[in-house]
């Protein structure tokens, strides 16, 4: 979905760009020719990355639960374009009782805040341009009543659902990317011993990313890839909540968490 009918290259604006998903989407664009700006609150990292890439990369060091950086991408995504992706997460080791609640509201601030005013700053240029769009990063864990982090996805699902049904008529595409387990740093990081999950459960970043960018050009509100995670996501639309929640409360005691994006 690059804008054909100027001479310059689509730009892309990617947040959590220093390795796992976003570092995928990253080499995604680069090879369709995207001119990136790459986001990560990492600097040395991000531009490890940006050199190996066959694109013209301008990189961003910020953290997105700082207010400064926050309003200097938001600027960045005001100025125009072509596409965002809101990648950049993280999660906890810990059930919210036992998380210090500053990490919380951290983490709300870089899935919910950062996602709702860059969305929110890059989509007037593209409904003027009437081309572009936005991928926001949620998970499939984002349809179960899970944690914090699930609540945080829910609502990047809901609020992407809606910014798509809104656009839709102004030639601008949103879509939803809800992966499940995703190879990539996120768990490491998160300190999460994932190691008990079956092997056919897992997909590859790169994969991800395909599906994504191919749902996003057709316009598709949602993406959820790979026949595991459709099951897992259609499971949530069909049980009954009251079988959901003692689902959810036999397996308290082990990681949920069910994406592979890095952090921020």
């Amino acid at each position: 979905m690059s804008d054909e009918r100027s001479p310059y290259p689509p730009t892309a604006l990617v947040t959590g760009a220093a390795a796992g998903m976003g570092a995928a989407f990253a080499r995604a664009l680069a090879r369709e020719g995207y001119r990136l700006i790459l986001v990560d609150r990492d600097g040395e990292r991000l531009r490890v990355t940006a050199d190996t890439l066959p694109a013209d990369c301008e990189t961003v060091t910020a953290d997105l639960t700082a207010e400064a950086d926050l309003a200097r991408v938001e600027e960045r995504c005001r100025e125009g374009v072509h596409l965002l992706v809101n990648n950049a997460g993280f999660g906890h080791p810990t059930g919210f009782i036992t998380t210090p609640v500053a990490a919380e509201i951290a983490m709300s601030r870089v899935h919910v805040e950062a996602v709702l005013r860059l969305t929110l700053a890059a989509l007037p240029s593209m409904i003027e341009r009437r081309r572009g769009g936005v991928i926001n990063t949620a998970s499939a864990l984002g349809f179960f009543p899970s944690s914090t982090y699930s609540a945080t996805k829910a609502w990047v699902i809901n609020f992407s659902r809606s910014a798509a049904v809104k656009v839709r008529a102004d030639g601008v595409a949103v879509t939803v990317l809800c992966p499940g387990f995703t190879r990539t740093e996120f768990h490491d990081s998160a300190g999460m011993d994932m190691s008990k999950i079956p092997r056919f459960l897992w997909l590859e970043a790169d994969a991800v990313v395909a599906t994504a960018l191919r749902d996003w050009r057709r316009r598709r509100a949602v993406s959820v890839p790979g026949w595991q995670n459709q099951v897992i996501v259609a499971l949530a639309r069909l049980l009954p909540m009251r079988l959901i929640d003692r689902i959810i409360a036999g397996a308290g005691k082990r990681p949920l968490a069910v994406r592979g994006e890095t952090a921020d």
